[in-house]
């Protein structure tokens, strides 16, 4: 018997739209990252590209449970001998509340050619681009 491999149509991808007011950050990254992934359609394969376009908006309305909003913090480091800084999830959230979704969402991805390709199929969207409308955007090439 031989194993069925599906075809991957990148014509037909879709985009799905995201509200993230009020969701939990690590339940909303789970979904983002299974659409990334292709992981919600009957076609997927592990080694293929079958993911859909995800855009989320209203990242700075994105939920963490618990005391993570003071308690948990990212770390960063230039290189440099006491270059590293700290900074936690309010201060994330006051400067770039997308980037806790896109931190969520990348640790959820693969490691490989197929995680690059997912990462750039979302696009997080914080208070600043409300002007943009996202059925305005076109597919990037992969």
């Amino acid at each position: 018997m031989k194993t069925h491999l599906p075809k991957v149509n990148l014509d037909q991808r879709k985009w799905h739209v995201i509200d993230a007011d009020g969701a939990v950050l690590g339940r909303l990254a789970v979904q983002v990252a299974d659409i990334l992934r292709g992981k919600n359609k009957p076609v997927y394969t592990p080694h293929l590209d079958a993911g859909d376009f995800v855009i989320v908006v209203n990242a700075e309305k994105v939920r963490v449970t618990g005391k993570k909003e003071t308690d948990k913090e990212f770390m960063t480091y230039s290189g440099w001998k006491g270059g590293e800084k700290y900074a936690t999830v309010a201060d994330r959230r006051a400067k770039h509340p997308e980037l806790l979704i896109e931190h969520a969402v990348k640790g959820m991805i693969p490691k490989n050619r197929l995680g690059r390709a997912a990462d750039q199929a979302q696009s997080i969207q914080g208070p600043e681009a409300r002007s943009r409308r996202p059925d305005a955007r076109h597919p990037r090439p992969r």
